[in-house]
């Protein structure tokens, strides 16, 4: 084949796969804003009480006369969070009409524009739960002493602490450090009572009104919620997939025309598999937390759990990147095995099979790595190490693609 069409094959190759990495961000930003507006939808039609920083907003349920324990707990989500939807959606609705002002759930929201003492909430409510800074996720429901995390968990467990709760005369808000603040007024106490004791509703007075509007904002303490702290890592990664790119690029051009490539040392030839096998530890655990909705163990870099939680998580929102992850090093594996042991011209060709798929796997995840601190604004220290594996796969494999090449075309 002549250099000027191979030139122009690799450059087609990779122009389409930019322009797929950036039909698959536009349709990411185009289903977050459809989430968001399905979440508001869903929250405003089943008469959830919606979050309120202010502390001195009441709550107050309608008048019934009956005796009417009640049960009250706090949601914390996020916008562009699929499991926050299917709870928010799915899962409280049928229970909100069934119950109705005896179970009153306040929703917390962690999105961009959280505060300090949100954030710091979700953390004391997690550590009291024994659940670790890095285990923690959303969606994340308290209710009495219990918490749940997951939408699997919220489903099952939820309507039987309901009823639980409501047999036994009803749970405040949980009594979690801060918390207070951003959840409405206090409520008659007598609202809170058991089955067989007459309760009645009570309709604030004007003057009441008055008295909650000139009262002075509960304290809490401002914590120092642990945000996440790998952006600068992220841009590093970053910054490092470009270079091997432009690195690349440069190796294909000077390549075009050029003599035959010595072949790698034998260790190079040997890290390949290594590095593959690497990764693929690495996406077989994403896909696993991925697929069983699971809280990751994310270590002190970043928040795996926020990551793994957003709409990106899933390409086109149906396949589990983790999933793909699995499938592109399995595939790394195979063509490697088959261009060290199998003969054949496909054998010879497999050296550049390889670099297509690492050459694929460095801009998906640069596009993914973009994703963590500019847009989720939660880096994942389990996708920057896949990241970081196959920008090392591609330099490695650029010389024996280039090898096969020259070959191939003599």
């Amino acid at each position: 084949m002549r250099p000027g069409v191979a030139l122009a094959l690799v450059a087609l190759i990779v122009i389409w796969l930019v322009a797929s990495v950036g039909l698959a961000a536009a349709q990411g930003c185009e289903e977050c804003r459809e989430i968001k507006q399905e979440l508001r939808g869903a929250i405003a039609a089943t008469s959830v009480p919606t979050p309120s920083p202010d502390p001195k907003a009441a709550y107050w349920p309608l008048a019934t006369g009956q005796p009417r324990p009640v049960v009250r707990a706090v949601l914390f989500w996020m916008s562009t969070c699929p499991h926050c939807h299917d709870v928010i959606e799915k899962v409280l609705p049928p229970l909100q009409a069934q119950y109705g002002t005896q179970l009153q759930i306040q929703l917390i929201e962690l999105g961009e524009n959280a505060t300090d003492e949100q954030i710091g909430v979700f953390y004391k409510a997690a550590e009291a739960l024994g659940i670790a800074h890095n285990q923690a996720g959303v969606p994340f429901l308290l209710i009495g002493d219990k918490g749940l995390m997951g939408s699997d968990q919220i489903r099952a467990e939820l309507p039987g602490l309901i009823k639980q709760y409501l047999a036994a005369g009803g749970v405040d808000y949980p009594q979690i450090a801060g918390l207070a603040a951003l959840l409405p007024a206090p409520r008659p106490a007598a609202e809170i009572c058991a089955p067989s004791t007459p309760c009645v509703d009570v309709t604030p007075t004007p003057a009441a009104l008055a008295q909650a509007a000139a009262a002075p904002p509960a304290s809490a303490p401002h914590a120092a919620a642990p945000r996440s702290n790998g952006f600068t890592l992220a841009l590093t990664v970053m910054a490092g997939m470009i270079g091997a790119l432009v690195y690349t690029g440069v190796v294909i051009a000077r390549g075009i025309g050029a003599g035959p490539v010595d072949p790698p040392a034998s260790w190079q030839r040997w890290l390949v598999p290594l590095l593959a096998l690497a990764g693929l530890g690495v996406a077989a655990y994403l896909a696993y937390v991925e697929t069983r909705q699971v809280a990751a163990v994310c270590g002190p870099v970043g928040d795996c759990n926020a990551v793994q939680a957003s709409p990106y998580a899933r390409l086109f929102g149906v396949l589990p990147v983790g999933v793909l992850g699995v499938l592109g090093y399995v595939a790394l594996l195979a063509a490697w095995l088959w261009s060290r042991f199998g003969r054949g011209r496909l054998a010879e060709l497999a050296p550049l099979a390889m670099f297509a798929m690492a050459l694929f796997g460095v801009l998906f995840s640069l596009y993914l790595t973009y994703l963590e601190p500019f847009v989720i604004r939660a880096v994942c220290a389990w996708c920057l190490t896949s990241a970081a594996i196959m920008t090392a796969l591609l330099l490695l494999t650029v010389g024996p693609a280039r090898r096969a090449w020259y070959r191939a075309s003599t």
